[in-house]
């Protein structure tokens, strides 16, 4: 197939690229810039310019493929309602334009959609359309599209990680350094779902593969890490105290992302593994976090 990839250059899509190469696909990627296009024509891609902010450029990519995977988001968490009203249009401008064609379109959530209620393990057959996380726009944009005619697939991920990398442990390794302290909430028993990055690329590509419209998948390697666990390695890896915060520090210390710092988001993916057959094989969270350079941590 010839693949439309949003997010080609990004921290997943640049290792969904050689999954989907290796696989005998062709692809054709999203970016910006210049550098991004060298970048993309180093690693076998044909390059394909627009940006988020201009969705009918990604419409008219999306209309020169045989299948979209749309991984790219804006990750300004000043911004992430505004970001995530940004990639609601976005989906519904690649929709419109796979509208009656059948070619799969794979949509990127996060997996706090399919839980019940807060603690509840996230499964794929769940989606909280009420839940507060504004990103559930992303998956409500993916069931107007598919109401007409569209041939949708969710790919709900967790913290993914390596050892440059790890979802939204990145900014907090980054506050943590700011603030002196790696902190938790409480207790620190909530838990964050985790994958590692080449086993989630390889997720999207069997799910384009063995594509089934309509299915959400839980890119889940690890159900979840508890958060005081996370701390402490970090705190070990930059040298730093560790200590649990009351409820009345979270907004100082984390600022924006002082809602997730809060959360409980395990997650399942056992429906997943059993339908595409996917075996996660790379490193845990801890590990990848033990065995980061954080010298080098949020210089690049």
């Amino acid at each position: 197939m010839r693949v439309f990839l949003t997010g080609a250059t990004g921290f997943i899509g640049s290792r969904i690229v050689p999954e989907l190469i290796s696989a005998g696909h062709q692809v054709l990627g999203l970016t910006r810039s210049d550098e991004g296009a060298a970048t993309l024509a180093r690693a076998g891609v044909e390059a394909y310019r627009g940006t988020l902010e201009d969705p009918e450029t990604l419409a008219r990519g999306a209309a020169e493929a045989d299948a979209v995977i749309h991984t790219a988001f804006d990750h300004d968490f000043t911004r992430f309602l505004a970001n995530c009203e940004k990639d609601r249009r976005v989906i519904e401008a690649i929709g419109a334009a796979l509208s009656g064609t059948g070619k799969p379109f794979l949509v990127t959530s996060g997996v706090g959609m399919g839980s019940e209620a807060p603690g509840q393990i996230a499964i794929e057959q769940r989606f909280d359309r009420d839940n507060p996380n504004p990103r559930r726009l992303s998956e409500l944009a993916g069931e107007a599209v598919a109401a007409k005619g569209v041939s949708v697939v969710v790919v709900r991920l967790p913290q993914v990680h390596d050892t440059e990398k790890q979802g939204l442990i990145t900014p907090m390794i980054e506050i943590a350094r700011a603030r002196g302290v790696a902190a938790y909430v409480g207790e620190g028993k909530e838990r964050w779902s985790a994958a590692h990055v080449t086993d989630v690329a390889r997720l999207f590509r069997l799910a384009l593969e063995r594509h089934e419209p309509g299915a959400r998948y839980n890119a889940v390697a690890e159900e979840g890490v508890s958060v005081r666990q996370i701390a402490e390695t970090v705190g070990r890896g930059l040298g730093l105290p560790v200590r649990s915060l009351s409820p009345e520090e979270v907004a100082e210390h984390y600022g924006p992302l002082a809602h997730f710092a809060t959360l409980d988001m395990p997650a399942s993916s056992e429906w997943t593994r059993r339908t595409l057959g996917w075996e996660p094989t790379g490193p845990s969270l801890l590990s990848d976090l033990q065995h980061m350079n954080y010298s080098a941590a949020g210089t690049h």
